[in-house]
């Protein structure tokens, strides 16, 4: 058995960017105090969900990485032996933002980053107005206890983007996220939303034969029109849930992870063996058409 603990922080913000920091910080050490080994952040923790509208100023909000935000969180990571997965608002040039993930080793090293792909624009989720798409490709990150891949929100709803992370060697797929419900909409809606959400990800847990990992925000956002609902999950690499958290509180919680399970469950329903390789070419088309 080959074992690491992984820490969720599953918390509210405010518009106080360094308020949040701070708050994510302490976070932090309590998950490292329960044993955690790996800590994961929500996506943009440092601030509201600002993309609910397409305004100039919320760009201000945005830092160069490695700046600020990673440099205090490399400062905890050396502190505590603990690897941090940290979703920021990148400023790469003037005019150039991401929407982003460092990774900081246990001895506080900054491994990289992660720029979001897939970038959505939907009602309250205007993303496109602030981030340009990723330019890095997938990536992975080898920590001190583990291999993992970072993926962003809008990405998991990708399978190809799990799949080709997981080829790349990631034992753990890791989602910061922020989504949330319309507080307009009916119970069963949100319901079904949820659902879809949570799926969609066990899927690529069992489709690679990883553990994934999804942390997402709580609370009430945008003047009370969007409850982010929470519900960070730990599935094992058939599709298991191990933990999941509730829909309306801040939660930190440490689940161990069993990294031994991969091999296990790939040998036994064995996906990645009987791969197509040779007939996939299609999937690199915007639409198969008839002619």
């Amino acid at each position: 058995m080959r074992s690491v603990s992984v820490g969720l922080v599953q918390m509210s913000c405010t518009a106080d960017k360094a308020a949040n920091l701070s708050k994510a910080i302490q976070e932090i050490e309590k998950a490292a105090a329960k044993g955690a080994q790996l800590v994961c952040l929500q996506e943009l923790f440092t601030s509201l969900y600002f993309c609910d509208v397409e305004a100039y100023e919320n760009f201000q909000l945005a830092e160069p990485i490695p700046g600020p935000s990673t440099e205090a969180l490399q400062q905890v990571a050396s502190r505590l032996g603990v690897v941090i997965i940290a979703s920021l608002f990148e400023k790469r040039a003037e005019g150039l933002y991401h929407n982003t993930t460092a990774v900081i080793d246990a001895d506080g090293t900054y491994l990289g980053k992660y720029r979001k792909m897939h970038i959505p624009d939907d009602p309250a989720y205007y993303e496109k107005f602030y981030f340009t798409p990723g330019d890095l490709g997938y990536k992975v990150f080898k920590t001190k206890f583990a291999t993992i891949g970072v993926l962003i929100c809008w990405d998991q709803w990708y399978p190809e983007a799990a799949r080709i992370t997981a080829l790349m060697g990631a034992e753990i797929l890791f989602y910061p996220t922020a989504i949330g419900w319309a507080t307009s909409q009916d119970p069963a809606t949100n319901t079904e939303q949820y659902g879809a959400w949570q799926t969609m990800q066990r899927s690529h847990a069992v489709a690679n034969g990883v553990h994934v990992v999804s942390v997402n925000r709580v609370g009430l956002e945008q003047n009370g029109a969007m409850q982010f609902w929470g519900g960070s999950f730990v599935s094992n690499p058939f599709g298991t849930l191990v933990w999941q958290g509730s829909h309306d509180k801040e939660e930190t919680v440490v689940v161990n992870v069993d990294l031994s399970k991969t091999d296990h469950y790939r040998t036994h329903w064995p996906f990645l063996r009987d791969r197509r390789i040779d007939s996939y070419q299609p999937i690199t088309k915007r639409y198969v058409d008839e002619n």
